[in-house]
């Protein structure tokens, strides 16, 4: 941040209210100390002029105008600091709602361009897996299967995944959930493994057409290596034609630490916004799917308050929340994923 820049931050209102708070009650003290000083000297006159008797009487005016001038000094500061307390008082609080509401917005906005941001790399994961459900390798592999078809399909698989190097693998099932070849066999030994109970085949089985997909929640998939795994499938159909018969499943792994990673470590913050701000992604459920610190991944559920709606921002003591509900993109309607940032107070 450049220094023109950090001229007008809106930190600077509460900044400057606390600055002319400081001043206003130094200067207010010093016109105190100094009217002290001048009591003195009056009452030191009045001593003076009433020992002189009638030499001192003229002197004695002049001291009980002092007196009369001092008291209205008094006056005025007593209400100079009254009025002048309140007023900056009130800036403050205003200046704070102010800051609040900038600070939550603008958290919002984040929040809200980082959900849109998977939403389009997913997007593009459903149009993947039902063009490459399409293609003849995969289509001969389960039309009519044998182990070189098995193996040309599974070459094929290879080819994409250096390609496209956000998967993790490429499975092609057989009606019965058989995994009958792979894009990575050589680091995922899954050929002849079943699928058959995991809920993004049996989903992806029952698509009414080429045009549907299925898609399961974030998880760690032991035949993955464990590896947190955001899974796309679709049906495989006679011929590759959109109303062809199912004759099989193909599913895509999409390499999710990897790839949410990149998005909440990108969110666009100070350095020293960064280090008081924690950026995530949260399912439907409010369970942490990513986060910029690396902690509670698949494990921690954030009590996020949406009583705002789709998007909005809340504070919650010293910290401020903003969120964003997914918009979805294209014809992805996304899953109801929230991005979210959660934002200490910066020290003033």
């Amino acid at each position: 941040m450049s220094e023109a820049d950090a001229g007008v931050r809106p930190e600077r209102i509460l900044e400057l209210s606390e600055r002319l708070n400081a001043v206003a009650g130094e200067k207010i003290g010093e016109i105190a100390s100094v009217n002290r000083a001048s009591k003195m000297l009056v009452v030191n006159a009045q001593v003076v002029a009433a020992r002189s008797g009638e030499a001192g009487r003229s002197f004695m005016v002049v001291a009980e105008e002092f007196k009369r001038i001092s008291g209205q000094i008094d006056d005025i500061a007593g209400a100079l600091e009254r009025q002048v307390r309140g007023d900056l008082t009130e800036l403050s609080a205003i200046g704070g709602a102010i800051l609040g509401q900038l600070r939550g917005q603008r958290l919002a906005d984040l929040a809200l361009n980082a959900i849109e941001i998977i939403d389009r790399n997913l997007y593009e994961r459903t149009c993947d897996v039902r063009w490459w459900a399409t293609d003849s390798a995969v289509v001969d592999c389960v039309a009519q299967p044998d182990a070189a078809k098995a193996d040309h399909a599974g070459r094929r698989l290879k080819v994409i995944l250096d390609a496209y190097t956000v998967y993790l693998d490429l499975w092609i099932c057989d009606r019965a959930g058989t995994i009958v070849a792979n894009g990575r066999p050589d680091r995922y030994p899954v050929r002849g493994q079943s699928a058959r109970e995991m809920a993004w085949f049996r989903d992806a089985l029952a698509t009414k057409s080429g045009d549907d997909f299925a898609v399961a929640d974030i998880a760690r998939l032991e035949a993955l290596n464990g590896a947190p795994t955001a899974t796309y499938a679709t049906a495989i159909r006679q011929g590759g034609l959109a109303n062809g018969a199912v004759i099989g499943v193909l599913g895509v792994h999409f390499d999710w630490q990897a790839q949410a990673q990149t998005v909440v470590d990108g969110v666009r913050l100070t350095p020293d916004e960064k280090a008081r701000t924690r950026v995530l992604l949260l399912d439907q459920k409010h369970r942490v799917l990513a986060a910029s610190d690396g902690v509670g991944v698949l494990s921690e559920t954030v009590k996020l308050d949406v009583a705002g709606g789709v998007m909005g921002s809340y504070a919650k003591g010293d910290r401020t929340v903003g969120y964003a509900r997914t918009p979805g993109y294209e014809t992805y309607q996304g899953l109801g994923w929230y991005g979210c940032l959660v934002q200490d107070a910066a020290a003033i």
